[in-house]
């Protein structure tokens, strides 16, 4: 069957929210007199969200409470930089041009809270072309469930089998496994050092967004 929907994970895959998500750390790193971490150390890691962000600039043995306060006094800065520097991956803006020109829906599917998700997405002027959009509080299940998946599909009004999910982590991969989707891994992503990405069993891999639609098109010629 031929693909007509492709679904993106957001950070590190739709998004390169890197910069203002290592930013809103600086921040908090600064306020709690804590060093700052490189933005090399940080990007791999934006994938994984607040928690693992702030494990990251003050260890994995921090208190529990001290981890919560931490978490959300990170997500409030970030939520006051939310696309400062933030901006669609290089060679996305005409991937997605093309998509819609060729009448392929594509939306997204994202473990982000709705309350960062919505406001990016309407930063960027994409909330509307998009034909859906999923975050983790949509469902209540999140990746690598396929809950989301298949709740994107019936916002999208298309079958699991008529779509591919592209994402930069495993559990993108193992979502769109589990909801009977194509996958394939955005390597231009946040992927971190030492990570076997063919562990992840992907369909398919690009190293940048132009490589998509050839795939969709390879796809449709078998």
């Amino acid at each position: 069957m031929t693909i007509n929907t492709v679904l993106f994970d957001l950070d590190g895959t739709l998004i390169d929210t890197a910069p203002d998500m290592a930013a809103a750390l600086d921040l908090l790193c600064d306020e709690e007199q804590q060093d700052r971490l490189s933005y090399d150390e940080v990007r791999p890691v934006v994938s994984n969200g607040s928690v693992a962000l702030v494990k990251l600039a003050f260890g994995d043995n921090v208190d529990e409470a001290i981890l919560e306060r931490l978490k959300s006094r990170y997500l409030e800065i970030y939520q006051n930089h939310l696309a400062v520097h933030s901006q669609l991956f290089d060679e996305m803006d005409e991937l997605l041009l093309q998509l819609e020109q060729q009448n392929i829906k594509w939306g997204v599917v994202t473990n982000k809270p709705g309350w960062l998700t919505e406001p990016l997405m309407e930063a960027l002027k994409l909330h509307k072309r998009a034909s859906c959009i999923v975050s983790s509080d949509s469902t209540k299940n999140r990746k690598p469930h396929p809950e989301p998946m298949f709740y994107a599909c019936k916002l999208a009004g298309s079958q699991p089998e008529e779509c591919v999910y592209v994402g930069d982590a495993r559990r993108d991969i193992e979502a769109g496994q589990n909801a009977g989707m194509k996958t394939i891994i955005a390597e231009y992503g946040y992927i971190e050092t030492g990570e076997n990405t063919d562990d992840w069993q992907a369909d398919y891999r690009i190293s940048s967004p132009s490589q998509l639609l050839s795939l969709i098109q390879l796809h449709a010629d078998r």
